[in-house]
């Protein structure tokens, strides 16, 4: 009996002798030690279902990346309709401060924004064809007056005739209306790229439509995803990163406008050709974010040289002090109240942005520093400072 009795207390005393088993568990429960595991081993039991597992992963990962690499236009629609309809939300907002109801105020902005690109395409249309037809049709003439500058003098003095070779390459290229069209790969891939942007635009104009009618539902069901005790602070910051979005793209707008402006005040008085065909070219290219602006200082830079390498100086060196005015007094009064990121954080964010989405990243980089640094100092900071 004392044997007998004293076994247990000596196999409960060392668990060893069991081998792990519920007497080890509930030691090391009541030692504070996590109880062994035997996931692992039991893994190990099963090899074909382990492997059948993992490749099913490897699979399914497989297939979602083809999957998203197929919808990548899909996905640059919606992001684009999405961002426009963020842009258009202020508009409909302030008609909405006026007592007008959401679904009224979304026709007219619409109906406004619509009669002013149709005015302007209008406007302007009809001009830089007539414009870009007579740059095709006087670059001989061009060339021909850039040769008898002084510009052209120096630089055959310094690369002797290789000079007058190359231009006569490039004007012949350029007189050649083939050689346009195979730049972007024959006149059938042309008239395919235009129509498919034309689609495109239709498309984002549509999807913004419906996100534009429907963004209060959107931010409300996102912020219904969060938890009861934490929808009220997630949904202030939805309203701040939304509001921040559509004001910086309004921003953007704006600076774009005066930048089309700067450009047509400046080829018109310089009487430099296609004032207007430059303004809409500045515009465009300007919208690009951080690049833009230098982008288009090259190329009006380069166009005014074939027509007067006096007024080229003068046309870079005005706009480029515009760029100063622009950087450092314009950009800071529209985009403080947008977004408030430091500079530093801007070209990374668009550098990084423009690498891995092209435009669409560079676009959205901004708004996307701006969104992280705002949920990092109303969240994380917060949280942090509440630990002691």
């Amino acid at each position: 009996m004392t044997d007998d009795a004293a076994q247990p207390a000596d196999t409960a005393a060392n668990p060893a002798h069991t081998g792990g088993g519920p007497a080890t568990d509930v030691i090391a429960e009541a030692s504070g030690e996590a109880p062994p595991s035997r996931t692992f081993w039991a893994s190990l039991n099963h090899p074909f279902g382990v492997g059948f597992f993992v490749t099913l992963g490897a699979l399914v990962a497989v297939l979602l990346g083809f999957a998203v690499s197929n919808l990548s236009t899909v996905i640059i629609y919606v992001v684009f309709a999405l961002f426009f309809a963020l842009g258009l939300d202020p508009l409909v907002r302030l008609l909405e401060r006026r007592n007008v109801t959401r679904a009224w105020s979304i026709v007219i902005v619409y109906t406004v924004f619509a009669l002013v690109i149709v005015g302007v395409l209008w406007l302007i249309i009809p001009t830089v064809v007539q414009q870009i037809t007579t740059f095709i049709n006087s670059i001989p003439r061009l060339i021909a007056n850039f040769q008898a500058s002084d510009v052209y003098a120096w630089l055959q003095d310094n690369f002797g005739s290789q000079v007058g070779s190359i231009i006569e390459q490039i004007q012949k290229f350029l007189s050649d209306p083939a050689n346009i069209a195979a730049i972007g790969g024959g006149v059938v891939q042309v008239g395919v790229t235009i129509g498919t942007t034309i689609s495109g635009l239709i498309i984002i104009l549509v999807l913004s439509l419906y996100f534009l009618s429907s963004l209060p539902s959107m931010k409300e069901s996102f912020t219904r995803l969060a938890p009861a005790r934490s929808r009220a602070q997630v949904s202030s910051l939805t309203e701040q990163i939304t509001s921040s979005i559509g004001s910086y793209l309004g921003g953007m707008v704006v600076l774009a406008f005066f930048n089309a402006v700067v450009t047509f005040i400046l080829y018109a008085i310089l009487q430099l050709p296609f004032p207007l065909l430059m303004a809409v070219v500045a515009f465009s290219i300007t919208l690009i974010p951080l690049v833009g602006s230098v982008l288009f200082w090259f190329i009006g830079s380069t166009i005014a040289l074939f027509s007067s390498p006096l007024a080229a100086l003068i046309f870079a060196v005005v706009y480029l002090i515009y760029m100063q005015v622009e950087a450092y007094v314009l950009t800071p009064r529209v985009m403080n109240k947008a977004v408030s990121v430091p500079g530093s954080l801007v070209v990374i964010g668009a550098l990084v942005g423009g690498t891995l989405l092209g435009l669409l990243g560079a676009l959205v980089a901004i708004p996307v520093t701006a969104s992280v640094l705002l949920i990092i100092k109303q969240v994380v900071i917060p949280k942090q400072d509440a630990k002691l």
